[in-house]
């Protein structure tokens, strides 16, 4: 029976996230497998300029350091996690990455409500018919 040996889970700053990250960090530690906690973010290269009176948007090295020392907090305390920031439309950013790094097992939480999916798209609905590797959604209980 072959085992995992490259477990990721993508997470942002939700309950959902959370309860993958726990459970990503217990199939790690049960088959021995390597660690890669994802954060994605939509920063655009370079800022564009945005409307009169020459406003731009933040410097995106700044965001990219703001998102490594959340993601950096997040994963305090998980054994051998390694944090990992993408950048992109983050169900594309995930499964290609997935794929270059030879991940096995792709976890993420999965709490949107229809609204949400129907405005924003569906992030683990996209991974199920995407991603190179096998995917374990991590739900919230039901309240």
């Amino acid at each position: 029976m072959e085992t995992y040996r490259h477990v990721a889970v993508a997470i942002e700053d939700s309950p959902g996230s959370e309860r993958a990250l726990a459970e990503a960090a217990r199939m790690a530690a049960l088959t021995g497998a390597r660690l890669s906690v994802l954060h994605v973010t939509s920063i655009p290269m370079p800022p564009p300029y945005m409307g009169e009176g020459g406003v731009f948007l933040p410097d995106p090295e700044v965001m990219e350091h703001a998102a490594l020392v959340w993601l950096k907090r997040a994963i305090d305390g998980v054994p051998g996690a390694t944090p990992v920031i993408l950048h992109g439309y983050p169900p594309d950013a995930v499964c290609l990455w997935a794929a270059a790094k030879e991940v096995d097992l792709l976890l993420a939480g999965s709490e949107r409500g229809k609204i949400e999916r129907i405005l924003l798209g569906s992030f683990a609905l996209h991974l199920l018919r995407h991603a190179p590797c096998d995917v374990l959604l991590a739900r919230l209980p039901k309240s």
